[in-house]
């Protein structure tokens, strides 16, 4: 699709050195701004976490009566449902924004910065990029998500009076823009050319420039933090996190289910799950119907193999419930409204690499796991020796150092009465005659080895070393 720009855009790029000196004017707003302002950074990856910050940051700027709220974007994009989420956030609140692109504004950044009042970029910045991907760095999504995320972009665009069909180019490659874009390729704008397409209202270095171009200087401000708990939120509700603790939940189940008990597997399980719920809950993005259809799935699961053998309904609904529960607080529903479908594909997309995942986990493990001697030592004495009374037969160590008689002739081996019991013997290798006195120089298992007693009147010298000695060896 090509379209030619109007002229005065072309005109516009014309006085691009005005906007690369620093020289263009952030457009004022209808009033003068009067309050503090809030500086609130938006940076890194784009999450539900993120957007649950966002979203208390600007409510705590609007009950503290701020002026102008300032959002520091630093970002390569992120999840399309939170910065939709983000984006209605600001384009709801009465308060005067500035999307302030220090760096980056990558695909759903892009769409944020179009959602404030005003966008001001630093020199070397840019705007841009926002195609709709599968996962991390994956190849674009199908027509249906592109097409929405070009929805949004251009009714953002129209809400602040900017061009929509440039908008749209930052996600669609078949828009062609004439000296803009070529087709093939999507729209990124460097600030300069962001200023001069009326995209960003100018390029400027820092937040204080910002500041005194708005008669702003002097007011009060605050750097809005994002809290250590919410930190942990965004770190445990971050995809990866979330498909790492779902292979906790799903791989320790599976293990514990093979071997009843609660055991190491159902802790990892647990834990998982606690990981899992808990962050999201708190943040919102699970509701409490959701715990509870995965704990009833675990139920139905453990009723199916230990209280109804088989696998019938009570397990099929108990794996559908367990899978459902986890799909579905990957979204960020409320109540039984749920997102558009961007945001259940990429929740379906997480979940099913998830699985994915979790059955070459399950192939390897029960294929090259049991052949392990470390996973044997999990499941088997360390040590079967005599020490802990383990052997495959009776011994005799009471016998050692004592005397007795050869009973039958020792060839080497032989029957002799010790005490009163006769027992099996043998000996190193020399022949022994019935009748003739023995000791016992050493028992191993069953085995009890004797040699003939040489002390005059047939007592005992007591045992024997194994070592050469003038009377030969035992």
């Amino acid at each position: 699709m090509k379209i030619t720009l109007p002229l005065y855009l072309f005109a516009a790029l014309l006085l691009s050195p005005l906007a690369a000196n620093g020289q263009g004017k952030v457009l004022p707003f209808e009033s003068p701004l009067i309050g503090s302002v809030y500086i609130v950074p938006i940076e890194g990856m784009i999450d539900n976490g993120l957007a649950s910050y966002i979203t208390r940051a600007i409510g705590d700027a609007e009950v503290n009566g701020a002026g102008l709220i300032v959002f520091d974007i630093d970002t390569f994009g992120g999840l399309v449902d939170a910065a939709d989420v983000i984006r209605q956030a600001i384009l709801n609140t009465d308060l005067a924004t500035v999307a302030f692109i220090d760096k980056n504004a990558a695909s759903a950044g892009a769409l944020i910065s179009y959602a404030a009042d005003r966008i001001v970029m630093v020199p070397g910045s840019s705007i841009g990029a926002a195609t709709v991907v599968e996962g991390v760095g994956g190849n674009a999504a199908p027509d249906k998500y592109q097409s929405y995320m070009k929805g949004i972009m251009r009714t953002t665009a129209e809400a602040n009076g900017r061009d929509p069909l440039i908008a749209e180019a930052m996600v669609d490659q078949d828009i062609e823009l004439e000296g803009i874009v070529a087709a093939g390729k999507v729209l990124t704008l460097t600030a300069k050319e962001a200023v001069a397409l009326g995209v960003a209202d100018a390029e400027l270095a820092s937040i204080e420039v910002l500041l005194e171009k708005l008669g702003m200087a002097d007011m009060p401000r605050v750097a809005h933090e994002v809290s250590g708990m919410e930190r942990a939120l965004r770190f445990f509700g971050s995809p990866v996190v979330q498909s790492i603790l779902m292979l906790m939940m799903m791989g320790g189940l599976y293990f514990e289910l093979q071997t009843p008990g609660v055991g190491f597997p159902g802790i990892i399980a647990a834990i998982g799950a606690s990981v899992f719920f808990g962050p999201h809950y708190m943040m919102g993005l699970a509701e409490s119907w959701e715990i509870m259809l995965f704990v009833l799935g675990i139920i139905l699961l453990g009723l199916e193999i230990f209280v109804i053998p088989g696998f019938g309904v009570a397990g099929i609904s108990g794996l559908i419930l367990v899978v459902g529960a986890l799909g579905i607080s990957l979204v960020g529903n409320i109540g039984f409204s749920f997102p558009t479908g961007v945001a259940i594909g990429q929740a379906t997309t997480t979940l099913a690499t998830t699985m994915v995942l979790l059955i070459l986990l399950m192939f390897s493990l029960a294929r090259y796991l049991p052949r392990s001697d470390r996973f044997n030592r999990l499941v088997l004495m360390p040590s079967l020796g005599s020490d802990m009374g383990y052997t495959s037969a009776h011994s005799h160590l009471e016998y050692i150092g004592k005397t007795g008689t050869a009973r039958t002739p020792l060839r080497p081996s032989g029957t002799a009465e010790i005490g009163d019991e006769r027992i099996d013997v043998v000996t190193s290798g020399e022949y022994i005659e019935s009748g003739t006195a023995i000791e016992v120089v050493h028992v191993h298992g069953a085995v009890v080895r004797v040699r003939e007693v040489r002390s005059l009147g047939g007592a005992s010298e007591g045992p024997a070393s194994e070592g050469p000695a003038s009377e030969g060896r035992a």
